[in-house]
């Protein structure tokens, strides 16, 4: 019985021997884009929002949270089908939602009366994801009522979003890892 040919460039028709090649494009990218992420969050002026324009405000939190989520949504689906690019989009986004809502935070501490310890924006981001984590101890203190809304807003869309991202993005890279060859092998043809 003759063996295929290990050397030709035809596709197997399953497709796996492409999948892990293409979802590890984007990798490289990774590490810069959430770099820059921080960098934005900690560089980018605050002034143009906060207690002094509320209805611009929660605009714009409304409008990037909204599309943020279905950025979401969107690369959860692609994950579902093994489409590239979908670990660094999740990855990203999630960091993304919690800078907007340390961002929210930290224009809001801003207000007087709305926070007690949270004074940087380091601070906001210990914040927010001490509230993602759902842990708490007590060096930061939310008194107001719009900080307590956005909390609870934060706390939903974990539930909702970051959990079914990342459960997307796991089973993502579970599949990938489950199609590559172990490591020193070479893929065979049947015997």
């Amino acid at each position: 019985m003759a063996q295929p040919d290990e050397s030709s460039d035809e596709p197997s028709g399953d497709g796996a021997d492409r999948r892990p090649e293409a979802s590890g494009r984007g990798w490289p990218l990774l590490g810069p884009l959430v770099v820059a992420l921080f960098l934005a969050y900690f560089l980018l002026p605050e002034h143009t929002l906060g207690p002094e324009r509320p209805v611009l405000s929660w605009t714009v939190f409304g409008v990037a949270l909204t599309a943020i989520a279905l950025l979401l949504v969107k690369h959860m689906r692609d994950a579902l089908f093994d489409r590239p690019g979908t670990v660094v989009a999740l990855v990203s986004l999630m960091c993304l939602s919690v800078l907007l809502f340390s961002s929210a935070y930290f224009v809001m501490s801003h207000h007087p009366g709305e926070f007690t310890g949270l004074r940087t924006r380091l601070d906001a981001l210990y914040f927010a994801l001490l509230t993602l984590a759902t842990i708490s101890y007590g060096d930061i203190t939310p008194h107001g009522q719009s900080v307590r809304l956005v909390i609870l807003l934060q706390i939903l869309y974990t539930l909702v979003f970051l959990t079914a991202a990342a459960t997307s993005l796991t089973g993502k890279l579970r599949r990938t890892a489950a199609t590559r060859p172990p490591r020193g092998t070479t893929k065979r043809g049947p015997d």
